[in-house]
């Protein structure tokens, strides 16, 4: 299958790491559907990209919501009948929270708010989705996840508690893993990756890299090739020049 008839879904795409995501995959051919719960800015996107020739849609959405995904789904199966990728992009971090420092201080309606939204909406939109790809037979999946979901580095790493963040982004990579076994056999590849610390509302602007870097492994993972990497776990490629799996 060539990128010009490949169909590409990205939550949260009307702005960060999303946006860059959402263009990088435009400027190889793919045809990308821009997600926004915010209809303004995501129709903003939409006009930006599509003034630098690139080809893409936009419809709102909100991976929290069972109705907003069931009108997407819908939306998605009457306009294209399928969609080639998923990009699982949106999600929150609370980590600048003083609470989020200890988990003895930690407010359990902050975790559950991020897991709602890291880890159900990620299921939700996959449930969702998946049905869309088998009907091609091809499917890649990117969960984006972070570093600091490694339990194998977590004793000895250097980054903040974040316990409603770092648990979260565990239940991603666990999903990761559970559909790559499900899914075992069939041409949908499933992994997972971190795209590090970069320039967003997310990361701040002491970050030390882009959005458009941390796009870079995002892209690699989304037009894997048929037998490619599958329930995997995989660092920022700019910070060894290629493709690195990461410890679970």
């Amino acid at each position: 299958m060539t990128n010009q008839n490949k169909i590409a879904v990205v939550t949260g795409s009307n702005r960060g790491l999303g946006y860059a995501i959402s263009r990088k995959l435009s400027q190889i051919g793919i045809h990308v559907v821009i997600t926004s719960r915010n209809e303004t800015d995501g129709l903003t996107v939409k006009q930006q990209l599509s003034s630098e020739g690139l080809d893409v849609n936009y419809h709102i959405l909100d991976v929290a919501s069972d109705e907003s995904v069931r009108n997407f789904t819908q939306w998605l199966t009457d306009t294209y009948g399928s969609v080639d990728i998923l990009v699982n992009n949106a999600g929150i971090n609370p980590t600048v929270q003083p609470e989020e420092s200890s988990l003895l201080t930690v407010k359990l309606e902050t975790m559950r708010s991020t897991f709602d939204t890291n880890v159900i909406a990620v299921l939700r939109i996959s449930q969702a989705l998946i049905p869309l790809m088998k009907v091609k037979n091809y499917g890649r999946i990117v969960n984006v996840s972070t570093e600091m979901a490694s339990l194998a580095t977590t004793p000895h790493d250097f980054y903040p508690l974040a316990p409603s963040y770092r648990l979260s982004k565990l239940g991603v990579n666990g999903l990761t893993v559970l559909l790559a076994k499900e899914l075992h056999g069939t041409n949908i590849l499933v992994n997972a990756y971190s795209p590090g610390w970069m320039k967003t509302d997310m990361g701040g602007e002491d970050a030390p890299f882009t959005p458009e870097e941390g796009a870079e492994t995002a892209v690699y993972l989304a037009t894997l090739p048929d037998g490619g990497a599958q329930g995997l776990f995989f660092a920022e490629m700019r910070k060894f020049g290629g493709p690195i799996q990461l410890p679970w």
